[in-house]
């Protein structure tokens, strides 16, 4: 009997020994995706820029086959960076606006530089053949940039097509001033109320305070 009662004993001892390891293993691994996730986001916000960081230079191939640097443009006061691609119809949908802004902006020293972020091994539309195609297509009067590697776009910390990147050239580098949407109404440009991107170069070309510094950059996701 004595042995029955420790054999019961022995299997209890060791049924809350192993239910005991469970939860502990289970607490090792809810710590452990904790961390990981805390850290991808630290990452994450030390790859993307904030207002008032300064931004590198790059080295990119534009569609015409020759590199392309904000460092070739000394007479300009700042940029308008634009992240866009050829496939999201976002990005479509701004085109002619993207090219209003070169055309109007440039001639006051702020042209804009688009880069296309995508792996054109997941959208071949977005190939730089296409891009060169899509280029001659509508005109641009700008350089349209091919991120090759996807390097550039987590420096700037871009998460969609369009997303923009005000700068204005300064002593110490080129300064963001602007992260964002182009305005706020990406289906009809004559119903925008808000056109953030030229109020921001508008404020900087009076030397005034951007008002509107950050907005919520609407289109489609960047494809890696």
């Amino acid at each position: 009997m004595k042995i029955k009662v420790l054999s019961l004993l022995a299997c209890f001892v060791l049924l809350a020994c192993k239910n005991e390891n469970k939860e502990e293993v289970s607490q090792q691994k809810e710590i452990a995706v904790a961390v990981d996730k805390e850290n991808k986001n630290k990452v994450e916000k030390a790859l993307g820029y904030e207002i008032g960081d300064l931004a590198t230079d790059f080295s990119l191939m534009n569609v015409n086959d020759k590199k392309v640097s904000l460092s070739d443009y000394n007479t300009a006061k700042g940029f308008i960076v634009i992240f866009t691609c050829n496939h999201c119809p976002f990005s479509v949908a701004y085109e002619d606006r993207i090219i209003a802004l070169d055309k109007k902006y440039i001639k006051q020293g702020y042209p804009v530089i688009a880069i296309n972020p995508n792996n054109p091994e997941s959208y071949p539309t977005d190939s730089f053949d296409a891009m060169k195609v899509r280029a001659k297509e509508k005109g641009f009067t700008f350089p349209y940039l091919f991120d090759d590697g996807q390097k550039i776009y987590p420096q700037y910390g871009a998460t969609k097509t369009p997303h923009v990147f005000v700068l204005q050239k300064q002593e110490k580098g080129n300064v963001v001033k602007y992260i964002g949407a182009i305005d706020n109404n990406y289906q009809d440009a004559s119903a925008a109320t808000e056109h953030y991107v030229a109020n921001a170069i508008d404020a900087l070309l009076i030397g005034e305070e951007v008002v509107v510094k950050k907005t919520k950059a609407i289109g489609c996701s960047i494809k890696k």
